[in-house]
């Protein structure tokens, strides 16, 4: 082979890709027309055949150097860029993607925190009709602590932050995905779980009432509360998007309606492990501080939800 006359007829190819990805990797792959990104994955195996090919007829070092060059940067853009799209499309996700869910099925999610907050209620009317009550929601050692020692029991934390943060995120993790997956019971255990987890936080909040300790004890739960209450609420509406499919597919057949719910569902679920994660952050390391003053806890707290709120309010223009 002369490789001088190869060279001079394989070499405004290796320039087109060369161009073409100089302009991917200044602007990204949306600056290449449909047409260009074929014409670059094509310029990309053709170029390395060329590579092959110029190592076994021996052509020059700064020949073999300049495509070796092209084909790892076309490796690059087209495999690691696929890479980068993922990611984005994970971004846009969170930005877009997930405040549209939870727009679109705002009436499950409404659902499971009415049955959440009727829950509640019913703790504090009967906790406060009947105080045997409390001793049939809440834990024995922390009526005692609250009441005989007048103390909240948050303080075991302290000291243990990193080993509770993580405790408490498995747990809410937990819970939310056992309020999802108990769709496929038509809804019931994810009502249980809403009602029940309301008559656990509803009592407690009266006991704390009752004893002058309820101050302190908002105090500690509005912060990491903000995040990892709604996150339990969106949860609760993916089990009732699941239960919806089974028991009311409606317009569809149950297996096409299994597909076109649960979807919906999954992004909820996508949605709120962060909201967890950074919920247990906070539980574990800022709310139970004694360092930081209450008012500081109750604002961070108003201000997280604030900020949820206009979040979930977002619309892609």
């Amino acid at each position: 082979m002369n490789v001088q006359r190869w060279i001079a007829r394989r070499e405004p190819n290796w320039k087109r890709l060369d161009d073409l990805l100089r302009q991917v990797e200044k602007k990204g792959i949306k600056a290449l027309r449909s047409g260009e990104i074929k014409e670059l994955a094509s310029l990309y195996r053709s170029v390395a055949a060329d590579l092959a090919r110029a190592r076994t007829q021996q052509a020059s070092h700064m020949i073999i150097q300049n495509l070796q060059s092209l084909t790892t940067r076309s490796y690059n853009q087209i495999y690691q860029g696929s890479r980068r799209q993922e990611w984005q499309a994970v971004l846009d996700f969170y930005r877009w993607g997930f405040p549209t869910a939870i727009q679109r099925n705002f009436g499950c999610i409404a659902l499971a925190t009415l049955l959440f907050l009727f829950g509640g209620i019913v703790a504090w009317w009967y906790a406060w009709q009947d105080p045997t009550f409390l001793s049939l929601v809440v834990p024995d050692y922390l009526i005692k602590k609250v009441q005989e020692d007048r103390q909240l029991w948050m303080g075991s934390i302290v000291g243990v932050e990193p080993l509770a943060s993580t405790n408490i995120m498995t747990n809410n993790i937990s819970v939310s995905f056992a309020a999802v997956s108990g769709g496929i019971t038509a809804g019931l255990y994810t009502t249980f779980l809403l009602v029940y987890n309301g008559l656990s936080i509803g009592a407690v909040a009266t006991l704390v009432g009752q004893n002058n300790l309820a101050y302190p004890f908002w105090a500690f739960v509005f912060p990491h509360g903000a995040l990892e209450l709604p996150a339990i609420f969106f949860a609760g509406g993916a089990g009732f998007l699941i239960a919806r499919a089974i028991v009311f597919p409606g317009k569809y057949k149950r297996g096409d309606a299994i597909k076109f719910y649960g979807t919906q569902a999954a992004q909820l679920v996508l949605g709120i492990v962060p909201m967890l994660v950074i919920a247990g952050i906070i539980e574990g390391f800022f709310s139970p501080s004694p360092i930081v003053p209450s008012p500081l806890k109750y604002l961070a707290g108003i201000g997280l939800f604030a900020l949820l709120v206009m979040y979930c309010q977002r619309k892609k223009t």
